[in-house]
């Protein structure tokens, strides 16, 4: 099975001061930055995905910001693929499935920010698509929602993300698991 990485939306928004600050994105994009040197040490394809918001009322990752920047624990080297995204799935309207058929990718190894959006969007499109996927779980973050005037807490919202598509859509595994699954 040949694998790639798929690193979501680790961008400086997301972290202390951004302008849409998740829960712990430091630990997440920690763990990705590991994911990234081992896949950048066996050199297996990786992917960088950049969310650029040019909606109108957008209030984060504004086109020639420096929030919409890939955060540095993860930037890319110049080799590598970046691949720029307008909606949640990086599979939208983007050449991202065209890039890995081109390879003979079949296993997708996913993490990145938003668990609940961008993530969560992303795995099942994977799926879609006809990928084997395993996201990392503790190389993804996310934020506190809130439903019907309760705030549900980041963790929470992560857990039930990562036990929705855990089985049907994806293997969810942690960073220290990844070598046995490749």
């Amino acid at each position: 099975m040949t694998s790639a990485l798929i690193l979501i939306d680790i961008q400086n928004d997301y972290f202390e001061n951004g302008r849409n600050e998740l829960f712990q994105p430091k630990t997440a994009a920690a763990n990705a930055a590991k994911a990234l040197s081992l896949f950048r040490e066996l050199k297996r394809p990786l992917f960088h995905i950049q969310h650029v918001n040019i909606q109108e009322d957008a209030t984060f990752f504004l086109p020639d910001s420096y929030g919409v920047q890939i955060h540095s624990s993860v930037a890319p080297l110049k080799e590598e693929t970046v691949i720029i995204k307008h909606a949640p799935n990086a599979f939208f309207n983007t050449r991202l499935a065209e890039e890995i058929h081109k390879l003979g990718i079949t296993h997708l190894v996913i993490c990145g920010m938003m668990s609940h959006m961008c993530i969560d969007t992303t795995v099942r499109s994977a799926k879609d698509h006809g990928f084997h996927v395993s996201v990392l779980d503790d190389a993804c973050t996310t934020k506190d929602l809130v439903w019907k005037e309760n705030i549900i807490p980041a963790s929470t919202v992560h857990n039930t993300i990562m036990a929705s598509l855990s089985g049907v859509f994806a293997q969810v595994i942690t960073t220290e698991e990844l070598n046995e699954h490749l």
